[in-house]
C-alpha cells in the first residue's frame, strides 16, 4: 500500500513473479515472490569459520559486499544454504565472531570519570598554579586550591557515574528472541526455533513476521507482502515494501533503498519472509552508524560549544595578564623602593589572586543540582553534566522530525473524488478493500495504512454488511504496489465489486473511465490522466499528505475461477484517499513555548530558534510544520541535494535563515548542524534514531527522548524520560538556571578579583609593609570562597531566564574593566580612610600597620557581599529567589565586621579599628553602593537584547552576547 518504488529488480524477475487470490472457503493462495533453492542433492561448498569471517560484511557494508550477487551465490559465500545452519558451525561461528550485540564501551571508573574534569581550563589553570605557590613558600593557598580542584573533580564524576546507572535503566535489547532455522546434523532436516537475538551469525536463516525487530542485517530469500519500517535508520516515515531479486541492480540511492536487504534496528509492520544473515554484532550498519558514540556520549565531538569556548578566551587573557602581573610588580618595588627578588613571592601570589578558584566548584554543583532534579522529578537522565550547563546558552534547537514532532502513524486527512472535491464515499471503499484484504490475505496485523482507514471509518465497515462480503483478495505487492478485494454487495448475488487502492499511478495503470461529479463515466485519455497525476502531485508535494487512488469494477459473479491481477484491468478510478503523519501529543504546546518571546500569551517563552533536519518527504516535512505552529524559512524546505551544492559558507548562511530541511541524509544533518555551531551558535540536535547519529555528535548538546533506538541514546548527552518530548522546556529552563548562576559568580568573583588585585599591586608599591599579612589573605579568600558557593544554590531572576544566556568572552572582559575598576576605586577611597585614622604614611612610616591591614579586610569582605547581592540580584535586593545568596553576603559581611573584634583578632594580626575608620567607611560603602547600582542598571540597559524571534536570522545571528 505504500507509494514507494521498486527499483532494483530486475525484469526477469518481475517477469517470474505471479499472485492468485481465493474465494471464501477455498485453500489459501497468496501473493509471492519464489526464491532460487540449491538443486537438490548439492552441498554447499565446504567453509571454514575463519573463510566465513573474511568473507562477511565488514565496516557496514552489507550492500557492496554481496551487490550483484544471487541467493546461491551468497550462499554460498558464507557457507550456508536454505536449510540453514548446522548447530555445531553455528556455535563455532558464534566463538569467532562473538555475540550479535553493539560494541560497548567500557565503564568509566572513578579515578578516569575524576580525571576528565581537570581539562576544563580554570581547572588546568588552578592545578598549574599549586605548585608554583608552593615554590615560593604559600603553603595554605596551595593546599586550598589543591582542595577546591579535588571537590570539583568528585562532584563531576559521582554525578556522571550517577547519571550512566540511571540510563543504564532505560537501555533495551535490540531484539529479545530470534526465529532460526538450523539442523542438529548435515542430514537431518531443518527446524525452525527461538534462540537470544544474541547468537545468531553469519550464515543463520532466519523468520520475519508482523511486528519482528530484524535482528541482525539480512538479505532476503522469500518475502510474502513484506512491509519494513526503517525510519530509525534512513528518516523515511513511511514503511517501505522488501522483496528478493535474484540478480539485483545497482541502485545509487544507497543500500536502504535496496528492496532485497533489511538492517539491523528496523521491523517488519506487515507481512512476512525468511532471510539469510550476512552481518551481525558490530559489522552492521546499526553499528556502524553508532561508530564511537555507542557507550561514550562524549567520544566523537570534534568541538567545543560556544560556552567552552568562551570561557577559554576568558582563561587566555586572564592567563596573560597573570604572566604579566609579577616582572611588572618586580619593576615598580625596584624602581620605587629599591626592593629586589624578596618581592617575588608577593607578586605571585597578587596574579594568583586573579584566578576564581571556586569557579570548577560552582559548576559543577550548579550543574549537578539541576541533573539531579531532573532525574528526580521524573524528566530527564543528564550523562554528561557540562551538556545542562550547554543547554542553558543553546540559541537553536534542531530537531528530527518522525518521532519527534510527528508519532510516524498515519491518520486519514482527506477523501476527494477525482476533481479534487470532498467524497466521503472513496475512504469507504479504500476502508472496504483494507478490511477484505486484512482478513483473507490472513495477516496477522493490518498495514499502518490499512489501520488508519479502518479506524477513520470505525465500525460502519468493520461491523457492517452494507458494503456486503469479501470474497477474494489479492495482497499488497511491491511490483504492482496497488491491493485488490472481491466484495459481494447485498441483492448483487450475480456481480462482484473488484476494489482495488494503492499508488495513484499504479491505480490509473488498470483504469479505463473517470467517474465525474454528475456520475457519469468519461474515458481516460493522456491529457486526463496528466491532469489527476498533477492533482496527486500538487496534494503530495504541496500538501505533504500520502496519497492512494482507489477504483471500483463489477464483474460478473464467477463460482469456480479465482480472481487474479489479469482482473485489474478495465478499472473505474473513483479518487484519492490522502494521509497524514500524526503529530507528537504536546507538540504544539511544546514548540510554542520553545520558540515564543517571554511574555508571548501569558507563557514563559524561551525565544530559541527551532529547526526541523528530517529524511523525510519536503512536503511532509512542511505540513508537519506547519500544524505544529512552525512556519517555514523563505526557500520553504532545503532539500539534501541543495545542502550538497554548497559550500560550508553558504550553507552556514542558509542555516541560519532557514527552518525546515528535507531528504537530508545523516551527513546532510550533521553538515546542518556543524554549520550553525561553527557559527558560534551553541546549537542542540535531539533525535530518535541511528540516522541521527552523525549530527548528535556535531551538536553542542545531543538530546534524545527514552524511547529511541539504542545507540542514540548511548551518543546523547541528555535523554528524556518516557514523557517525551514535552519534558524539553522544562530541562532547557534547569539549564538556564544553572548557566545563570554560574554568570553570576564569574560577574561577582572577576570583577572584585580585579579590583582587589589592582589595589593591593598599588598598596605594595606604595605602603612600606604587606598591605595584608598572609594569613588574612587565606581567610579572606576562605570567606570568599565559602560564600561565592551560595551562587550553585540560588534561583536567578525570571528575566534571566527569558532567552538563551550566553557567554562572551569579550563581553564579560569589558564588564570585567567596568567593574572591577569601580571596586578598585573604593578599595583606593577606603585607603584614603584609612590613611586618616590609622596614621600610615607614604613617606614618614607605617604608622598603625595592624589596624591598616585590618580595616583593608572588614572592606574587602563587605565590598564583596555587596557586589553579591547588587550584581547577582540587581535592585531587588529583596527577591525571594535570591534567599541563599542574602544570607551568604550576610554572614561574609559579619565576619567582617566582628572578626577584627573577636579574641580570634589578635590572634591573625588584626587589631580594633577607631570609630572615625567605621563612619568614613559607611560614607565610602554607601556611595560606592549608589554608584554601582546605577552603573549595573545602565549596563542591562544597553546590553539589552531582542527576543530571537523579533529579530531576521541574519540580524539574530550577530546579536550582542551577554557575559
Amino acid at each position: 500500500m505504500s507509494c514507494a518504488s521498486s527499483s532494483g529488480c530486475s525484469t526477469d524477475v518481475r517477469a517470474r513473479c505471479r499472485s492468485t487470490v481465493r474465494r471464501s472457503g477455498a485453500s489459501r493462495a497468496q501473493w509471492e515472490t519464489p526464491v532460487v533453492s540449491e538443486p537438490d542433492g548439492i552441498v554447499p561448498k565446504p567453509t571454514t569459520t575463519a573463510a566465513v569471517t573474511a568473507t562477511a560484511v565488514r565496516g557496514h557494508a552489507v550492500d557492496g559486499a554481496f551487490s550483484g550477487l544471487t541467493h546461491l551465490e551468497v550462499l554460498r559465500r558464507l557457507g550456508s544454504g536454505p536449510r540453514g545452519l548446522v548447530e555445531s558451525e553455528a556455535e563455532r561461528r558464534l566463538a569467532a565472531h562473538g555475540e550479535n550485540a553493539l560494541p560497548g564501551g567500557c565503564r568509566t571508573g572513578w579515578v578516569r570519570a575524576a580525571a576528565q574534569g581537570l581539562r576544563d581550563p580554570f581547572t588546568a589553570v588552578l592545578c598549574a598554579l599549586g605548585p608554583v605557590l608552593l615554590l615560593i613558600g604559600s603553603w595554605g593557598t596551595a593546599c586550598v586550591s589543591t582542595a577546591l580542584v579535588a571537590i570539583s573533580c568528585v562532584l563531576r564524576a559521582h554525578g556522571e557515574r550517577r547519571a550512566g546507572r540511571s540510563l543504564a535503566a532505560l537501555r533495551g535489547l535490540i531484539g529479545a528472541t530470534v526465529t532460526v532455522r538450523r539442523r542438529s546434523s548435515t542430514d537431518a532436516a531443518p527446524r525452525d526455533r527461538e534462540i537470544p537475538a544474541e547468537q545468531l551469525v553469519p550464515g543463520d536463516v532466519v523468520q520475519l513476521g508482523p511486528g519482528d525487530s530484524v535482528p541482525a542485517d539480512v538479505r532476503l530469500l522469500r518475502a510474502t507482502g513484506l512491509q519494513v519500517e526503517q525510519a530509525v535508520l534512513s528518516g523515511e516515515s513511511a514503511p517501505v515494501p522488501k522483496f528478493p531479486c535474484e540478480e539485483p541492480e545497482e541502485a545509487a540511492a544507497g543500500p536502504f533503498s535496496r528492496p532485497y536487504l533489511c538492517f539491523q534496528g528496523s521491523s517488519v509492520t506487515s507481512g512476512a519472509g525468511s532471510a539469510l544473515v550476512v552481518a551481525t554484532g558490530g559489522h552492521t550498519w546499526f553499528a556502524g552508524f553508532a561508530g564511537a558514540e555507542t557507550g561514550d556520549s562524549g567520544r566523537g565531538r570534534t568541538h567545543r560549544s560556544a560556552f567552552d569556548r568562551s570561557v577559554n578566551g576568558t582563561v587566555r587573557a586572564l592567563v596573560r595578564f597573570m604572566l604579566l602581573m609579577p616582572p611588572l610588580v618586580l619593576l615598580a618595588n625596584a624602581a620605587l623602593r629599591g626592593r629586589g627578588l624578596e618581592t617575588l613571592p608577593f607578586a605571585v601570589a597578587v596574579a594568583a589572586g586573579l584566578i576564581p578558584e571556586m569557579l570548577p566548584v560552582v559548576v559543577t554543583t550548579a550543574v549537578a543540582r539541576g541533573a539531579a532534579a531532573l532525574a528526580r522529578d521524573g524528566q530527564a537522565v543528564v550523562k554528561r553534566l557540562p551538556a545542562l550547563r550547554d543547554l542553558g546558552s543553546a540559541e537553536v534547537l534542531c530537531t528530527d522530525k518522525t518521532g519527534i514532532l510527528s508519532q510516524g502513524r498515519p491518520t486519514v486527512e482527506c477523501s476527494l473524488d477525482p476533481a479534487g472535491m470532498w467524497d466521503d464515499e472513496v475512504a469507504r471503499w479504500a476502508a472496504v478493500n483494507a478490511l477484505w484484504t486484512v482478513q483473507l490475505a490472513e495477516s496477522p496485523v493490518p498495514d499502518p495504512l490499512d489501520e488508519a482507514l479502518l479506524q477513520a471509518e470505525g465500525t460502519d465497515v468493520v461491523d457492517g454488511q452494507e458494503y456486503g462480503e469479501g470474497i477474494a483478495a489479492v495482497p499488497f505487492d511491491p511490483v504492482r504496489r496497488r491491493s485488490c478485494a472481491v466484495v459481494a454487495e447485498p441483492g448483487q448475488g450475480r456481480t462482484h465489486t473488484l476494489v482495488v487502492k494503492g499508488a495513484v499511478e499504479k491505480v490509473l495503470d488498470c483504469c479505463s473511465t473517470v467517474r465525474q461529479r454528475d456520475g457519469n463515466a468519461v474515458e481516460i485519455t493522456e491529457a486526463v490522466r496528466a491532469e489527476l497525476l498533477d492533482r496527486a502531485r500538487e496534494l503530495t508535494e504541496g500538501d505533504g499528505l500520502r496519497l492512494l487512488g482507489v477504483c471500483l469494477a463489477e464483474r460478473p459473479a464467477r463460482l469456480s475461477e479465482v480472481y487474479g491481477t489479469a482482473d485489474e484491468c478495465g478499472l473505474l478510478f473513483i479518487g484519492f484517499v490522502g494521509l497524514r503523519d500524526a503529530l507528537a501529543p504536546d507538540a504544539v504546546e511544546t514548540l510554542t513555548t520553545l520558540t515564543s518571546p517571554a511574555g508571548t500569551s501569558g507563557t514563559q517563552g524561551l525565544d530559541i530558534a527551532v529547526k526541523v533536519v528530517t529524511g523525510d518527504h519536503p512536503g511532509t516535512a512542511l505540513r508537519v510544520c506547519r500544524e505544529a505552529g512552525l512556519e517555514p524559512g523563505p526557500r520553504g524546505a532545503v532539500t539534501g541535494e541543495e545542502i550538497d551544492a554548497w559550500d560550508d559558507v553558504e550553507l552556514a548562511e542558509v542555516a541560519a535563515r532557514e527552518r525546515v530541511f528535507a531528504r537530508c541524509t545523516p551527513e546532510q544533518k550533521a553538515r546542518v548542524v556543524g554549520a550553525l555551531a561553527a557559527g558560534g551558535r551553541t546549537t542542540a540536535f535531539l533525535g530518535d534514531g541511528v540516522n541521527d547519529l552523525p549530527a548528535l555528535r556535531a551538536s553542542d548538546v545531543a538530546l534524545a527522548p527514552a524511547g529511541a533506538a539504542p545507540a542514540a541514546r548511548a551518543a546523547a548527552d541528555i535523554v528524556l524520560l518516557p514523557k517525551g518530548v514535552r519534558m524539553l522546556p522544562g530541562v532547557v529552563l534547569t539549564g538556564r538556571r544553572s548557566v545563570a548562576n554560574i554568570v553570576s559568580y564569574l560577574r561577582v568573583a572577576l570583577s572584585c578579583n580585579l579590583g582587589n588585585v589592582f589595589a593591593m599591586l598599588v598598596a605594595g608599591v606604595l605602603l612600606p609593609f604587606l598591605p595584608m599579612l598572609p594569613t588574612q589573605v587565606l581567610l579572606q579568600n576562605l570567606c570568599f570562597d565559602a560564600a561565592q558557593l551560595a551562587f550553585a544554590f540560588n534561583h536567578p531572576r525570571r528575566a534571566d531566564l527569558d532567552r538563551p544566556v550566553t557567554l562572551g568572552s569579550r563581553g564579560l572582559l569589558r564588564f570585567l574593566g567596568g567593574f572591577g575598576a569601580l571596586n578598585a576605586l573604593a578599595d583606593l577611597a577606603t585607603f584614603g580612610a584609612l590613611a586618616l585614622t590609622t596614621h600610615v604614611s607614604v613617606l614618614h612610616g607605617p604608622g598603625d600597620a595592624r589596624g591598616f591591614q585590618s580595616g583593608w579586610f572588614t572592606e574587602n569582605l563587605l565590598t564583596q557581599a555587596m557586589v553579591m547581592v547588587t550584581l547577582h540580584t540587581g535592585s531587588s535586593a529583596l527577591r525571594a529567589g535570591a534567599r541563599v545568596t542574602h544570607l551568604a553576603a550576610a554572614a561574609l559581611g559579619a565576619v567582617g565586621l566582628l572578626l577584627p573584634l573577636s579574641p580570634l583578632g589578635p590572634l591573625l594580626g588584626m587589631a580594633r579599628l577607631p570609630l572615625p575608620y567605621y563612619l568614613l567607611l559607611s560614607l565610602v560603602l554607601t556611595l560606592y553602593c549608589l554608584v554601582l547600582n546605577l552603573a549595573w542598571r545602565r549596563y542591562t540597559r544597553t546590553t539589552a537584547v531582542p527576543p530571537t524571534g523579533s529579530l531576521p536570522k541574519e540580524a539574530a545571528a550577530r546579536r550582542v552576547r551577554q557575559p
